[in-house]
């Protein structure tokens, strides 16, 4: 009797290639839904038609935190990745996301041109993001309220950004990370105390007050559970504008829903999770500093040695909302960003050579106006 062979196992599945459009076409014309975040829902705007937003979304209504390790280390599941379809920006180097159809654009983050390629980028699926909660007109309106508000800045600037092409609404990725904490310290408490002293003084004996400080060796241990702590994953902007944007309510942020992202743009993030962390810890460590001055208490504090054990670290990727544009302006580029849900405006610091001209003249005319007059009165 011939024994019979076991079926082969069965074969593994194919690699799902995760794609997203964040397209929604409209129900009565067939045209692109696009967000509306005066209404906080998606409208058509060519037949007027709208709808809400409703479901609980890919992530099922949560935004989960992921474990750090388990990325750094590939390991985490299909489901949390994605392929997008981006192009490198030649000038500034972001990482343009193109739709299906679209074969090129221009660069949002300084006006450059730029085709679509073959290339996909993989990269972790966005947990959350804050929706938009200023609408164009009232983003450009800041932007030209603030240009309004700069001394020395160009006329003709603030006239074409006012009249020239709309601002580009993109969501700018982030990293959030958690993580518990626990830190031995050693330093040294100061005790501020003073003496008095004779000194001769113009040929006098005076007494002199002296300021004193006594050490005292101390030692401890402070604890601190760290929430959110915000790293941009960006290198397209110059991060002193970014973090000029701050604050940013987080505690609004919305489970991630691509419908939020109909009509806007979404950057692929350049900053890799682990150096982001890196940045995080940075910030961590900071803080951790001020604990641990509070701790030791008195009036002066000296830290010699800190041991800090780092637990439970977890992150998202988040999306949060900037109005952007870029203008050239005479041969000359200019950046401005604002904050999607604050109005709140940074940007390249335009100048005028002629203002300064005239203010300088009239400078030294009331000078030597002012001069004449005393001289005059003498």
């Amino acid at each position: 009797m011939t024994d019979t062979p076991p079926p082969p196992p069965p074969a593994a599945p194919e690699p799902v290639t995760i794609e997203e459009e964040h397209r929604f076409p409209c129900d009565q014309c067939g045209a692109d839904f696009r967000f509306d975040p005066d209404e906080s829902k998606l409208i058509c705007d060519h037949c007027g038609n709208t709808r809400a937003i409703q479901g609980a979304g890919p992530w099922g209504g949560g935004i989960k935190e992921l474990d750090f390790k388990a990325a750094i280390s590939n390991l985490l599941p299909l489901q949390e990745m994605e392929d997008l379809r981006v192009s490198k920006c030649p000038n500034c180097g972001a990482e343009v996301e193109f739709d299906a159809d679209a074969h090129a654009t221009e660069c949002p983050f300084c006006a450059t041109p730029v085709v679509a390629d073959t290339g996909t980028h993989r990269q972790i699926k966005p947990r959350g993001l804050l929706p938009f909660a200023l609408d164009e007109p009232a983003a450009r309106q800041a932007m030209t309220d603030w240009l309004g508000r700069l001394w020395f800045a160009p006329n003709g600037l603030q006239d074409y950004a006012r009249k020239g092409r709309k601002m580009s609404g993109i969501y700018v990725p982030y990293w959030t990370y958690d993580a518990d904490t626990t830190s031995l310290y050693r330093g040294e408490r100061g005790t501020v105390y003073y003496e008095n002293r004779t000194v001769m003084r113009d040929g006098k004996m005076t007494t002199q007050r002296v300021q004193k400080i006594r050490w005292t060796p101390v030692s401890g241990r402070v604890t601190r559970f760290f929430d959110d702590v915000l790293v941009l994953a960006s290198r397209s902007l110059p991060k002193r504008y970014t973090d000029a944007l701050e604050p940013w309510d987080l505690t609004a942020m919305e489970p991630y829903r691509p419908e939020f992202l109909a009509g806007f743009r979404a950057e692929g993030y350049q900053v890799d999770l682990d150096e982001g962390f890196d940045e995080a810890r940075a910030k961590m460590d900071r803080q951790i500093e001020r604990d641990i001055k509070f701790d030791i208490g008195g009036d002066r504090q000296r830290i010699h040695h800190v041991d800090t054990d780092v637990r439970d670290v977890t992150f998202k990727h988040v999306l949060l909302p900037v109005w952007m544009a870029a203008y050239k302006y005479r041969d000359k580029s200019y950046r401005f960003v604002v904050n999607g849900r604050t109005g709140r405006v940074q940007g390249e610091r335009p100048w005028s050579k002629w203002k300064i001209f005239f203010a300088v003249l009239l400078g030294l005319i009331v000078a030597g106006g002012i001069g004449y007059l005393i001289a005059m009165n003498q």
